[in-house]
């Protein structure tokens, strides 16, 4: 825990996340620069560095440029100053590591994992790979923990609810769990939020205010940034673009069963899931050369494998990856023309791959969306791949330790290290 500053007056608190957020921003980076760009007096600047210096979080190092008189000293955030726990969870793997108290990931690891253990098993995992980041790094202060996972979350409780690819996850208490064990705040949200805001903050989305960001792995989901903030929607349950239905829209649609247990929906038909059982089907009847070579011998067929045939001009993979990105096109069309958002992104192991998949939902998009909201439209592959889910959830912390309400809860305390029950459920907003 960092060394105790004062508790800081209702009044004062927006000043001091004024000017926290432009010395973090690098806005602002002398006390000159601080009390223009604020538009805050001299003492008033002063006071709040000085309470920030307290909690270890700003400090003064070389002479900037003078500009007449007497060279001003260069503010400073200090990003080393702990540690943030940060992983994000799929269906078949996990990626985990150690971010900065700007968010920035200074280390970063890949797991294979089966999401479907449950729970414990997968916390277990997550975490022991949490205690080696840590060791290696000489145990250093953990102000949070942050964890994306592929199913619908309750923010303000961190807990999954009914995610259907998620067997054993319902209701448990995952935020809970990491904050007892570091002994710090823990946050929780869908993984997609997680690469959206990864994507926004430090990706290919940089600039873009209103993204959408579809991940197609062996699910589909969609993150939102709206305004340059992530939009959860009233539960957290916004962007669950998956189980969109396509009956009355794709012959056969209510024939097919998704893992949700309805029937139609675009997972079921665009996933990578979905992808594998068709090319199996295909390939068990002797269609698609490279596909049915890949199940003789491998014993089965898996998205990756779609992809890597369609690449050797596989018919059959060619046909599944293109259909799949005119769905998904058609499915992001109607967000384009209800959000209007300036970039769509594709990510996941799907989402990224040739130009097939990107071809058909850019030709869907521009084909059923209004032509003033495609004008200035980008449709392109996300640019962090595996990195950007940590990344995200990064950045996620950093938004919610550093934001006004949760902020003036630990800074009488140095830290929010040793805080555990530090979470948005306590805020007065939630």
């Amino acid at each position: 825990m960092g060394p105790s500053v004062q508790g800081v007056a209702p009044d004062q608190l927006d000043t001091l996340v004024t000017v926290l957020d432009l010395v973090r921003s690098g806005g602002a980076r002398t006390r000159p620069e601080l009390a223009r760009r604020s538009g805050l007096g001299r003492t008033v600047v002063s006071q709040r560095l000085g309470q920030l210096e307290a909690a270890g979080l700003v400090t003064e190092g070389d002479l900037g440029t003078s500009t007449g008189g007497r060279a001003p000293r260069e503010l400073r955030f200090r990003a080393d100053a702990g540690v943030l726990l940060v992983a994000s969870l799929g269906v078949t793997g996990f990626d985990a590591g150690v971010a900065d108290l700007s968010g920035r990931l200074v280390d970063h690891r890949s797991r294979a994992w089966d999401i479907a253990t449950g729970p414990e098993a997968s916390l277990s995992r997550v975490e022991s790979l949490f205690d080696e980041l840590l060791a290696d790094r000489g145990a250093p202060a953990v102000w949070g923990v942050g964890l994306g996972v592929p199913g619908p979350v309750e923010f303000a409780s961190g807990r999954p609810v009914a995610p259907p690819i998620m067997p054993g996850w319902d209701g448990y208490p995952v935020r809970d769990r990491l904050a007892t064990r570091y002994d710090a705040p823990a946050f929780v949200d869908n993984e997609v939020n997680l690469m959206a805001l990864g994507e926004y903050r430090a990706g290919r989305g940089v600039g873009s205010p209103d993204l959408v960001l579809v991940k197609i792995g062996t699910g589909i989901g969609a993150g939102l940034i709206s305004g340059g903030r992530l939009h959860r929607g009233a539960q957290g349950s916004a962007g669950d673009i998956g189980h969109v239905g396509l009956t009355g829209s794709v012959p056969g649609a209510e024939q097919v069963v998704c893992r949700c247990g309805n029937v139609g929906c675009l997972e079921a038909f665009a996933g990578g899931a979905a992808l594998a059982r068709d090319a199996t089907a295909a390939a068990l009847d002797n269609r698609g050369e490279h596909l049915t070579e890949r199940l003789a011998k491998a014993g089965e067929i898996t998205s990756d494998d779609v992809v890597r045939a369609a690449e050797f001009g596989d018919r059959v993979a060619v046909e599944l990856l293109s259909r799949a990105g005119r769905l998904v096109g058609d499915t992001v069309a109607a967000i384009v023309n209800f959000f209007n958002p300036s970039t769509i992104l594709l990510g996941g192991r799907v989402g990224t791959s040739g130009d097939l998949l990107l071809a058909g939902v850019r030709q869907s998009v521009y084909r059923r969306s209004l032509p003033l909201a495609t004008r200035d439209l980008q449709i392109a592959r996300a640019s962090l791949g595996e990195r950007a889910g940590p990344t995200g959830a990064g950045c996620m912390v950093v938004d919610e330790l550093f934001g006004r309400d949760l902020l003036a809860r630990w800074i009488p305390h140095g830290s929010p290290a040793g805080m555990p029950g530090l979470h948005p459920s306590s805020r007065a907003d939630a």
